[in-house]
């Protein structure tokens, strides 16, 4: 895994961090500091393959 790619995406689950928490804090679901580490490595994951799978997909047109 690239790390930059990861660190970015990071980044971007940070940026979004306050309103998931407010989001479920209004479901009545409190997030806990530690709780957040696993959903983040989740997030990674998902980006990453949605990465790849835009990648593959953008090579895939440039081979046609």
């Amino acid at each position: 895994m690239n790390q930059d790619r990861s660190l970015q995406f990071l980044q971007i689950a940070m940026k979004y961090l306050p309103e998931a928490k407010e989001k479920l804090e209004g479901a009545g679901v409190e997030l806990k500091p530690e709780m957040i580490a696993p959903f983040m490595d989740m997030f990674t994951k998902v980006m990453n393959e949605a990465y790849e799978l835009g990648r593959n997909e953008a090579l895939n047109k440039e081979d046609e």
